[in-house]
């Protein structure tokens, strides 16, 4: 099977900046309660006519006009998102009717703050088997909309952003994509979840009022679930591929929390220096959170031609994911 290799990236996060002083006139706490909690200093919301698909098809445009393709070479697009713009049709399809991708199938996978890592090891598999000779992998998501302002406990953390990356059948020897693991645990359910809007309790009146259309959280009980599933995770899949977890170069979290990452970092023997961290400026923007970080990481020179990258995302679900790709560069 032909290999499959990362070869462009964007990203697109909105203009509007709210920080945590911003944050103090609407719930009782402060800059310092969030950064020490959580390491997030602000986060980006989206404007009023900005959407889930809007920013997945700037972040999707940018990487393709990095790339320099034509938006009809496209064949595949899947956009990995927790809010849609409405439950029918996907993201994915709206993204391909905004760049004019006509020669593209298109679909959204649903697996929360892990979904980018699901996009990309779901499109891989396309194009190992030769089904497509390229993807279009989207992370995209508008947060702030799910979001009860006066809750202090989930308010603080999230933010808005998409990220994309285009992968591509690479030459015969070259290294790319490497491979990686899919992780679910479904008794995890009721950790992170949207009690309406589905067909288990439909949209009234009354669960508007109820405030049931907003995210809740066991924070606690969420972060003591994840952990160890993330660190199985990349074990997992450090061993499918072959590699030894002390050759990965650089590690590129799901930005949830800068404790939580810096414990898996703790258990299993890597420094926190060997992370990439930029919650402290976008908060958690959930499935868009991976594909940003590692824009940002190329953008400013942390990625070297071949270094060892782990992609590794965790979320509702619960879910979890983990990648390992061969830095070979990247337009962006």
């Amino acid at each position: 099977m032909p290999a499959v290799r990362l070869t462009a990236l964007g990203a697109y996060v909105p203009e509007r900046v709210v920080t945590n002083d911003d944050l103090s006139h609407l719930v009782d706490t402060s800059d310092a309660w969030i950064r020490t909690r959580t390491g997030i200093a602000e986060r980006r919301i989206a404007a009023h006519d900005e959407t889930t698909s809007t920013l997945a098809a700037t972040a999707a445009a940018r990487t393709l006009a990095a790339r320099g393709l034509d938006p009809a070479a496209v064949e595949l697009v899947i956009v990995a998102t927790m809010m849609p713009d409405s439950p029918v049709p996907a993201v994915a399809c709206q993204v391909q009717r905004r760049l004019g991708l006509v020669s593209a199938a298109a679909f959204d996978i649903a697996a929360a703050c892990s979904g980018f890592v699901f996009a990309l090891e779901t499109a891989a598999q396309f194009v190992r088997t030769g089904a497509v000779a390229n993807a279009l992998v989207i992370g995209s998501e508008v947060l702030s909309r799910l979001i009860d302002w006066t809750d202090r406990s989930t308010c603080v953390l999230f933010g808005d952003g998409a990220g994309a990356a285009l992968i591509e059948a690479a030459p015969e020897g070259e290294a790319g994509l490497l491979g990686g693991v899919l992780r679910s645990d479904g008794s995890g359910h009721d950790l992170l979840w949207l009690p309406a809007g589905g067909s288990a309790l439909p949209a009234t009146a009354e669960t508007v009022a109820a405030g049931q259309h907003y995210l809740k959280m066991r924070g606690l009980d969420l972060y003591r679930a994840v952990v160890p599933m993330v660190c199985e995770a990349i074990l997992a899949a450090c061993a499918r591929v072959g590699v030894d977890l002390q050759a990965v170069d650089l590690c590129v979290p799901h930005q949830a929390n800068v404790h939580l990452i810096a414990e898996v970092a703790d258990l299993l023997g890597l420094p926190l220096d060997r992370f990439v961290l930029n919650l402290e400026r976008y908060g958690n923007t959930s499935s868009a959170s991976i594909p940003l970080a590692l824009a940002e990481a190329a953008a400013v020179g942390r990625l070297r031609v071949g270094d060892l990258v782990l992609l590794v995302g965790f979320g509702a679900g619960l879910t979890c994911g983990a990648s390992l790709l061969r830095w070979s560069g990247a337009h962006l």
